[in-house]
Order: C-alpha cells, then sequence, then structure tokens
C-alpha cells in the first residue's frame, strides 16, 4: 500500500469515526428518536452526502462500533493456533477481546449502551451487527473441524459463540458490578458445561 492510498484510508476511518461518535453523543444528550442523519453529519462537519458514503442510515452509524469491536474478535481468532480445539480458540480471543477493548471499564460505553436499550426498535440493528460477521467467523471456525457437516457445525458454533457474548454483554450492562470480561468467562463457561453435559 503507497503513503497516497494509506493516507486516504486513514482519512476515511476518521470521517466513518466522526460520524458514529457523532451519532452517540446525540443519542445520548437528544434520544434515539429525535436523531437525524442532517444532525449527525453537522456535528461531524460533513454533509448529508458524505454521510450517506459511509452509512446507509442513523441505525448504521449507531452500531458501527459493534461491527468494528466484532471484526477485532475475528482477527483475534484467526490469530489462535489452528490446531487448538474450536471452543479453547473463541474463549481465549473472547477473553483477550473482553480484556483489550472493555478491560478499563469505560463508564462512558456502559451510559451509552444503557441509553440505547431505552430503544427496543434497535435490538435488530445489534442482532444485525452480529449476524454480519457470522458467516465470516463459521468459515474460520470450518478451517478447525473435522468430520461430518463441517458446514452445518461451524455455523452452529459460530451463532452459539457470538449469542454468548451477546447475552453476556447484556447481563454485564444490568448487573456492572464485576468486570465483563469474568462475565464473559462465567458465560463460555456455563456453555461449555451445558454442552458437555448432552
Amino acid at each position: 500500500m503507497d503513503e497516497t492510498t494509506g493516507l486516504r484510508e486513514r482519512k476515511k476511518a476518521a470521517t466513518r469515526l466522526a460520524l458514529h461518535e457523532a451519532a452517540l453523543s446525540l443519542a445520548a444528550e437528544q434520544g434515539f428518536d429525535g436523531l437525524t442523519v442532517e444532525a449527525i453529519a453537522d456535528a461531524a462537519n460533513v454533509s448529508r452526502r458524505t454521510f450517506s458514503n459511509y452509512f446507509s442510515s442513523k441505525e448504521e452509524a449507531l452500531f458501527h462500533g459493534d461491527t468494528r469491536r466484532l471484526r477485532r474478535l475475528l482477527q483475534l481468532i484467526g490469530e489462535q493456533p489452528v490446531d487448538e480445539p474450536p471452543w479453547a480458540a473463541l474463549s481465549r480471543a473472547a477473553q483477550r477481546f473482553t480484556e483489550e477493548l472493555f478491560g478499563d471499564g469505560d463508564p462512558s460505553w456502559l451510559t451509552q449502551r444503557r441509553q440505547l436499550r431505552q430503544h427496543p426498535g434497535l435490538a435488530a440493528h445489534q442482532v444485525a451487527a452480529y449476524s454480519a460477521v457470522e458467516r465470516e467467523l463459521a468459515g474460520e471456525l470450518a478451517h478447525r473441524l473435522t468430520g461430518a457437516d463441517v458446514a452445518l457445525r461451524s455455523r452452529v458454533l459460530a451463532a452459539t459463540f457470538l449469542a454468548i457474548l451477546r447475552v453476556a454483554v447484556q447481563h454485564w450492562i444490568e448487573h456492572p458490578n464485576k468486570p465483563l470480561v469474568d462475565t464473559v468467562r462465567a458465560a463460555l463457561a456455563e456453555a461449555a458445561a451445558a454442552t458437555s453435559e448432552r
């Protein structure tokens, strides 16, 4: 990648992040119902057309952070040894991901999450953020599985893992009395125990 391309990509990433942060900030201040694409674009000092080059809706702008974090999780899973059992690789990546992104217990993220939860209609967009990476995760897991029905088993494993993470985060938002990493670790252990009991 040459220097010009690298600079262009960094500028695009900065604009996308500015729009996301503007959407979060305005939603926290004014509520989601009053949030408009125009207001987000104005707050990020870009045009409405520029907003449309990055996001298709205000909901997508709000959940850009989730998508970015899930992409980082995919990267961490891909870095795990290929010969490691799939659930062990997923658990190790999830723990590192949680420590890396939420280890400091950022109170502003928790506040934003609680505010967004007041709008049940946004739940579908959060699920969509998880679903967008589910297929990619299944592809990664397929390389780690052997035996029959690898395609089906990898998709079930990917969906199960992402659902556990989503539930763990939601539980932690409701009960933030211990670090998120502990909640994630406990949720993954519960799932591992439940599957081994069958």
